[in-house]
């Protein structure tokens, strides 16, 4: 009995441990559940609709497309190059999930007999747009030809299955198509809903009329201007009441809708110090004195000063050189070598020595026998066997044969070789037969990989070429500069771990303090390569007031970075004290305003608003559609435009005009309409139509995007 009571006086102990252990069982698959989420959630590039698309999913649209750009010829993307494909991947998918819902709602469908028919049709401009299709337009009737491209579908698939070589040409063919069909159907789905929305938009011959004339009638007017710089700023000061009442008329223009976040960021640049320099510029001067002797070769010379360029031994024309170097080898005599001088365009330290001008042609055509025998011996028989046929008059498409060739004629430029990085000997012997074989004659040329019997059938567009070597070297910075400015910025940074004392003490250790506003689709700070992993800190851990790490070897190895968190701003209206600078200026200029409307009161005629204090200048070439530049002021006034055009030809304006940056009254002392305009309604309604479409459609995705509740999270991961 004493244990029983025992355990009734452990009663409420045991219905605690029960409860936690039966949650515990039961919030197991919870947990899993929360956890698989949370796993998801942390793989997510983006949602819309909720619907969320993985980093796989969407690397796999990046991989597509630039499978599609490799079969143009364009592989290799450049950093910006990639961001830019990624932005534009990442745009057309949100638009089409738009688009998708949209349709789905009304009912709108593209079938594959309709892919079909505007495939056949082949005049779709859409066609033109879309890669691989676009290669398969006929130019002469500048349509889309599906037998021209099932043909070559069908040969390239008879290719890969009877020729191993071909397959993979054929199964990337078959991959393009796919994308190609895809993106039809996309497309097609997409001028559909935009058909719908283009059915709302009308225009009508008064609207016709009125634009034309305000594209085409031209003003001159006597313009007396009262600029509100002439009022001190202390004598309007406004109240915080009627900064409030100004938001408050104004609001909708402070509406965001995404989330951004206000920044203060120092981005320190490092550069060659003077001792850097020095050092670099004796290497130059090295480089001077050996250029200057003429028993060393130049390309030797060039290599052992580590030069960014490389010297062909090739006549070149002046394209191929920098501009800064171009101008200085103009005045240059032949066997002349320049001071070192600084290339201010590329931060170069650079010397040039001018070897010879000469006259060349800029296009060489030519035809070639190539002799490829077992042994070099072999290969000098044949070609000199051959060069004796040809003498005796055998013909050189017929010898060509002999050796399996089809001598076809083929062009070489200049642009073709001045450029390279660099060239072996035999190339260079071969370009350099080629520049300075007469037209009309063979040669038998006598490389290390065999023999070459080229024939020059044509020179044309005789240019001045010169022969140049130029040792070329970047300034750059040494590793200890490189210390001693890391050591510099990492003290600065931890002396002031706030936004606000990073702020305060930027200029005392000689740093510029910059400020902005990011959203998530930013690929940088500042368009600095290299800080992207500041760009996720500053979205996924920063506090408001909070500092940044020091990141280094930004840019091109170059810049030092530290970013601190001013402000999240959360999507919706912005506070009042976030723009209350930029409505404070408003409000100081309606008073100011006000003051000066007070002065122009009752005038009606110019001299009158000189009487006042305005200054009067003659504007010529007003139209409705461009703004009025005023001079008084230094900026442009497009309300002077609508009050120009409203006020007859002789008349004084009606009215005082309120621009952005002073009081105007005008008389109008011309109008005609410009030489060579003929009006036609109809292209003109087109045209309104066409501008009010592209406005409803920005208005209309941009509405739809705020309803999807699309989320852009690809900063985490790019």
């Amino acid at each position: 009995m004493a244990a029983i009571g025992k355990i009734r006086s452990w009663g409420p102990v045991l219905v605690i441990i029960l409860g936690v252990v039966l949650f515990f069982f039961i919030a197991e698959p919870f947990g899993d559940f929360i956890r698989s989420r949370s796993a998801a959630s942390g793989q997510t590039v983006g949602e819309v609709y909720g619907e969320r698309l993985s980093i796989q999913e969407y690397q796999n649209l990046v991989d597509e497309y630039q499978q599609i750009l490799k079969m143009q010829g364009r592989d290799n993307l450049g950093e910006d190059e990639m961001n830019g494909l990624r932005d534009y991947i990442w745009t057309n998918y949100v638009r089409n999930k738009l688009v998708e819902a949209e349709a789905e709602k009304l009912g709108i469908t593209v079938t594959d007999d309709e892919l079909a028919q505007v495939m056949q049709d082949g005049t779709n401009p859409v066609l033109q747009q879309i890669p691989l299709m676009s290669e398969f337009i006929d130019k002469n009737t500048n349509k889309f030809d599906i037998n021209q491209l099932t043909a070559y579908r069908q040969a390239v698939k008879q290719a890969g299955a009877s020729n191993p070589q071909y397959a993979e040409q054929a199964a990337m063919f078959e991959y393009g198509w796919r994308f190609a069909e895809k993106t039809l159907r996309q497309q097609l789905l997409a001028n559909k809903y935009q058909a719908l929305l283009a059915g709302c938009i009308l225009s009508n011959p008064v609207q016709a009329k009125a634009t034309f004339d305000g594209q085409n009638e031209e003003s001159q007017i006597l313009l007396a201007s009262l600029p509100y710089a002439s009022i001190n700023d202390n004598d309007v000061e406004p109240t915080e009441a009627e900064i409030k009442a100004k938001y408050n008329e104004e609001k909708n223009t402070f509406k965001t809708y995404e989330e951004t976040r206000d920044v203060k960021y120092v981005a320190y640049q490092v550069v060659a110090s003077e001792a850097d320099r020095a050092e670099l510029m004796a290497i130059m001067k090295e480089a001077q004195a050996s250029l200057k002797n003429d028993s060393l070769q130049p390309a030797e010379i060039l290599r052992a000063a580590q030069s960014q360029t490389t010297y062909l031994g090739l006549p070149v024309t002046r394209a191929a050189l920098p501009t800064e170097i171009a101008v200085r080898v103009d005045t240059m005599k032949v066997g002349q070598v320049t001071d070192p001088f600084e290339g201010r365009g590329d931060n170069t330290f650079n010397v040039v020595k001018l070897i010879g001008r000469t006259t060349q042609a800029d296009s060489v055509e030519f035809r070639v026998i190539s002799i490829m025998d077992r042994t070099i011996d072999a290969a000098a028989k044949s070609g000199d066997s051959i060069m004796l046929a040809l003498k005796a008059g055998a013909p050189f498409d017929s010898i060509a044969k002999n050796y399996g060739q089809t001598p076809e004629k083929t062009w070489l430029t200049s642009a073709g070789y001045q450029n390279s990085q660099n060239m072996d000997a035999d190339n260079k012997a071969y370009i350099s037969a080629l520049l300075n074989t007469p037209k009309g004659e063979t040669k038998n040329l006598k490389l290390s990989r065999g023999n070459f019997i080229i024939q020059v059938t044509d020179r044309r567009a005789d240019v001045e070429k010169l022969d140049v070597a130029i040792v070329k070297r970047p300034i750059n910075f040494s590793n200890d500069t490189y210390t001693e400015a890391f050591n510099k910025f990492s003290q600065y940074v931890s002396e002031n771990q706030t936004a606000a004392a990073l702020e305060e003490h930027a200029a005392d250790y000689g740093f510029d303090l910059k400020k902005r506003t990011l959203t998530s689709a930013e690929h940088n700070i500042a368009n600095i390569h290299g800080t992207h992993d500041a760009l996720k800190w500053l979205f996924d851990e920063a506090k408001a007031g909070q500092v940044s790490q020091v990141y280094d070897r930004c840019g091109e190895n170059d810049y030092l970075v530290v970013v601190a968190l001013d402000k999240v701003n959360p999507a919706g209206f912005q506070p009042l004290e976030s723009v209350q600078d930029n409505l404070k200026q408003k409000v100081m200029n309606d008073k100011k305003f006000a003051l000066l409307a007070e002065k122009l009161k009752g005038v009606t005629s110019i001299a009158a608003a000189q009487a006042a204090g305005a200054k009067v200048d003659t504007v010529k070439f007003i139209t409705f559609n461009s703004p009025v530049f005023v001079q008084a002021v230094g900026q442009p006034e497009s309300a002077l435009s609508g009050a120009v055009v409203g006020t007859e030809k002789g008349q004084f304006s009606k009215n005082i005009v309120k621009g952005n940056a002073g009081a105007y009254v005008f008389q109008v002392l011309d109008r005609t309409t410009r030489q060579g305009v003929n009006y036609d309604e109809a292209a003109v309604q087109r045209g309104l139509r066409q501008t009010g479409l592209q406005q409803a459609l920005g208005l209309a995705f941009q509405e739809l995007q705020n309803k999807a509740k699309v989320e852009d999270n690809r900063y985490r991961f790019f």
